[in-house]
Parts: C-alpha cells; structure tokens; sequence
C-alpha cells in the first residue's frame, strides 16, 4: 500500500525502503476503536484496507459523523504538525487493516522530501474542502442531498485517485456516515438510483454517474432538481 501512494512515487529506493522498514500494521474488528480523541498521536495512519469513519462525541453521547475513511487514505497528519492529541475518534465500521508511520519517520519525510510536503499540501486542501462542504450540506441540503453528497465524498479524486465506482457499503455505514436513519438511507438510493446516479447491488453499490451525484440537490418544496443534471447530460 504505501508503495501504491502517490508521495512515495517522489522518493528514492533508497529513501523509500526507509519508510518501509519503519512501517507498522494492525488489525481492527468491526466497532473497534482505530484512534481515540484525546490520545497522543504518534503515527500518521491509513487504511490498507476495510472501511472506519471519523466522529465526534459530546459530553452527554451524542455523536456526529465528520466523514468516511475507505482504503488508501492518509489521516492524521494536522495533529502530527501541531504535536497535539486527536481531536476525534476513529471507528471501524467493518473488519479493518491499518499501516501505521511513526511519528519520527513522518518528520524525516517532511524535512527531506519535496514531493511528499506538496502531497501533504494537497491532502489538507482536499480535507479542508471535504469538510467545508460537508457543513454546507449538513445545514442547506434535505436527507436524500446528504446521502448522495455523503456517497460522493468517497469518490473524491483528490482523496481517492484509484478509488473503484463499486463500493462494498452497506444502507447501515452510510446512515452513520450521513448521520441518517437506515430506513430513511433506503428511500434515498431507491430515488437516486432511479434517476440513475448509482445503481444498487447485492453488496454495494456501484456510481454511474459521480458528477451528478457531487452536484445532486432536493428543493425543500418540490421535486429534485436533480433531473436538471440529467436534462444537461442529455443535452
């Protein structure tokens, strides 16, 4: 996994077989906890494969989804820079493999290589515009919006260059990654699929059309305007 990442590509063999003999690996059942908020971060972290979400907890229980964490992702790095605990919690959902950087590795990279600050660049830009939309959509998008925006997020070229149109998700995960109902998750990939954005599978579901998903909106007081992306790709 770490030699299929885009910063290693910028580093020499040499540098590169550093990385790796640093490396660590880990395992994590369903429901586990993969990183806790308040805990030291001591390694940079990505998922080698299986499926976790970041999340948030108050004092009195409740829990809000920040996003969705798939296969080949990178994460943890703003807490590594600013030398503090993590700020949330990370949380399989489903049978998950972990490669783990330490801390002192992920400082040699970033005092030596070019190639992987300007990934890292580019990691927190793609983040920080992940999570400025996700607030958006939380506040100014109806349920079926949040599910398909949700969906989209994890298809994001920026985040995940190699990601696959299939998706091994299921109605349960993306109700806790859109922090809505199981039930009400149906409704809206019934409707999405019948305006063929995606196009639901014994596991999973597979994404037909991405751009339509990204740009799917719900007016309060009608129909979706969705089909207006589908009168524009018929165009």
């Amino acid at each position: 996994m770490v030699r299929r990442s885009r910063w290693a590509a910028g580093l020499s063999s040499s540098d590169l077989e550093r990385v790796l003999g640093g490396m660590q690996e880990r395992q994590y059942a369903r429901g586990a906890c993969i990183a806790g908020a308040g805990q030291l971060v001591e390694h940079w972290m990505a998922l080698i494969d299986g499926f976790a979400k970041m999340s948030v907890a108050s004092e009195d229980g409740r829990v809000s989804t920040l996003t969705g964490v798939s296969a080949g992702i990178w994460f943890g790095e703003g807490s590594l820079f600013k030398h503090e605990a993590r700020r949330y919690d990370v949380f399989a959902l489903r049978p998950t493999r972990v490669a783990l950087m330490p801390r002192r590795t992920f400082d040699w990279l970033r005092e030596t290589s070019v190639p992987f600050n300007h990934y890292l660049q580019e990691l927190l830009n793609a983040r920080l515009s992940l999570f400025i939309g996700a607030l958006a959509h939380e506040r100014l998008l109806d349920t079926d919006a949040r599910v398909a925006n949700c969906l989209a997020s994890l298809f994001n070229p920026e985040l995940y260059p190699d990601a696959p149109r299939h998706l091994q998700v299921g109605q349960t995960e993306i109700g806790l990654l859109a922090n809505v109902s199981r039930q009400r998750v149906n409704v809206a990939l019934q409707r999405l699929q019948a305006l063929g954005l995606i196009r639901l599978e014994k596991r999973g579901l597979t994404v037909l059309d991405l751009a339509g998903l990204s740009n799917y909106r719900v007016s309060y007081d009608g129909p979706a305007l969705a089909e207006d992306a589908a009168s524009a790709r018929r165009a």
